[in-house]
């Protein structure tokens, strides 16, 4: 059978943009494959399940538009579907005179990019959250939590049962270009399809490479380590929790996140992985490692951010430095209060001068687009991104 087309990768995002194309192009003979055993297996499953509402991104970016969409349709989605998810609000907390300005500078941002923000008085602050500590916060009301594995197992039978075709356990392995086809081998089948869209996270910039394109940027693995309140702790924490972030470090720093299951995570700490789909710090490979060492865009990442890289790098080691993090939210927290737990990984997309691309990046090849960069807040925009990218499929390919 030659298919229309086919998208490899069973994460959210490109579960989604199946989806969305069966919804547009309904006649579309289309094939999703996984190489895992099910859907959600690596970013989408291991992220911290958080319905983002647009606040940080900059203003026109598409992280900032979709984002803001995502926030009311994945909420919606999830309403019409029973899914499990909450849209409990957050706070984004000054811990300190000096993070005041910075504080108004993101209120400021969250008006250009029409998020319903709202400034909190430390009174204010503590009557929704009384055991945190800070000067002042924002309060992100549209922000919330959702069971993003539950998403993808949906989407994967709203497919099914739109005439499209899943296949799990089915790595690309390879891919060869034609005139008028592009023949992908799939676990040694050749598998003829008139183009294909692949959303494959941690190994997106090789497996575009591999089909033909020249992706700009190169990923760069980053674990994500994660604390969990024990029961007896819950209390201390009502809604999204979030310190101010740094401006100077590309992640949002420690924060408390309430998740579907009941549970509090605390976390991510953000360390270099040592290989792509590296969820622990004992997962190591040699290739990998020396590829990120000759590569310009790490090198001249890691010269800019030593300084907080050593500072992740100690507190993944030290359960102690880990504590006192949180305790500049939550200073009533305790060590018997927190437990391990699972962690994630990111890709995060690196230029060659070290720049971190900040915005979702979708790359042509023969017969095929590449999604190279889809960081958060992919989860929460996967209708919106996947609409777009059905959009640029209907374009480039004639759907």
């Amino acid at each position: 059978m030659k298919y229309d087309i086919t998208v490899v990768g069973g994460g959210i995002v490109g579960l989604a943009t199946a989806h969305s194309i069966l919804l547009k192009y309904p006649r579309t003979r289309l094939l999703l494959i996984e190489k895992e055993s099910g859907p959600a297996a690596h970013q989408t499953g291991h992220n911290s399940g958080v319905i983002h509402s647009g606040l940080y991104y900059k203003p026109g970016s598409l992280k900032a538009t979709l984002g803001r969409k995502g926030a009311a349709s994945m909420a919606k989605f999830c309403a019409e579907q029973g899914i499990r998810h909450d849209v409990c609000g957050k706070v984004v907390v000054a811990t300190h005179q000096g993070e005041l300005p910075r504080l108004d500078a993101l209120y400021s941002r969250g008006q250009e990019n029409g998020i319903p923000v709202r400034r909190l008085t430390k009174e204010q602050l503590n009557e929704r959250e009384p055991d945190v500590a800070g000067l002042a916060a924002l309060e992100v009301p549209t922000a919330g939590i959702a069971d993003y594995p539950g998403v993808c197992a949906r989407l994967a039978q709203l497919i099914t049962a739109s005439g499209g075709e899943v296949r799990y356990n089915s790595k690309l392995e390879a891919v060869h270009n034609s005139t008028d086809q592009a023949e992908l081998i799939v676990q040694g089948e050749a598998i003829a399809t008139r183009c294909f869209i692949t959303c494959a996270g941690l190994q997106s910039d090789l497996v575009a490479k591999a089909s033909g394109a020249h992706p700009i940027a190169k990923i760069v693995p980053f674990r994500g380590e994660y604390y969990t309140l024990r029961p007896e702790a819950r209390h201390l924490i009502h809604h999204l929790v979030y310190p101010l972030p740094n401006p100077a470090f590309p992640f949002l720093g420690v924060h408390f996140t309430r998740m579907v299951s009941g549970e509090i995570h605390a976390g991510p700490n953000a360390v270099l992985a040592l290989k792509r789909e590296g969820y622990t710090n004992r997962d190591f490979s040699l290739r990998e490692v020396l590829e990120l060492a000759g590569y310009s865009g790490f090198r001249k990442m890691a010269s800019k951010h030593w300084r907080e890289g050593l500072n992740e790098m100690h507190r993944s080691f030290s359960r102690s430095a880990f504590l006192h993090t949180l305790q500049r939210l939550v200073p009533a927290l305790k060590d018997e209060d927190i437990s391990p737990s699972p962690a994630g990984v990111r890709a995060m997309a690196l230029m060659p001068n070290g720049d971190m691309v900040d915005d979702f990046l979708v790359v042509s090849g023969p017969h095929a687009l590449h999604v190279c960069n889809a960081p958060s807040p992919a989860a929460t925009a996967a209708f919106e991104i996947g609409e777009h990218i059905a959009n640029l499929a209907g374009s480039e390919f004639d759907l």
